[in-house]
């Protein structure tokens, strides 16, 4: 499995920074590596969807859990990725740290290339998260 870990300090309250991502329809504007989304299914707070991700145009199933105010937990049920990525929100002073978390390794035959895209997993989401600040902090 590759752990991927990443985080980033953005200049607003818990409440802005969830307003933003919790619009997880969103997720293609800010994280390059997801083409396209389409959701399946809903039940409260749990989506099931399906995603399209850059790494040669490859369908994942996901359920995707929304904790208000704290985490959303993508889970990768289906398709070339095994694992997850937890994105949390840790409140400091009138900031929040936003972290993200991949645990994932690629399926099948693919698993043998699950360090040689780790570095390019940190990179996107290195990318993503200055977009989400940037998009915070305008």
């Amino acid at each position: 499995m590759a752990i991927i870990e990443v985080e980033i300090e953005i200049n607003a309250t818990v409440d802005k920074v969830w307003d933003v991502i919790s619009d997880i329809d969103n997720e293609p504007k800010f994280w390059k590596g997801t083409k396209e989304i389409k959701n399946i299914s809903k039940d409260g707070n749990t989506v099931n969807r399906e995603i399209t991700i850059a790494f040669r145009d490859q369908k994942c199933l996901q359920e995707v859990k929304l904790k208000p105010k704290e985490k959303i937990e993508a889970k990768f049920t289906k398709g070339i990725i095994n694992g997850e990525k937890i994105i949390s929100l840790i409140p400091k002073d009138e900031k929040t740290i936003l972290h993200t978390i991949w645990d994932i390794k690629l399926t099948g035959m693919m698993g043998m290339f699950t360090g040689m895209i780790k570095k390019h997993i940190k990179s996107g989401t290195e990318q993503a998260l200055q977009s989400i600040k940037e998009e915070i902090e305008r």
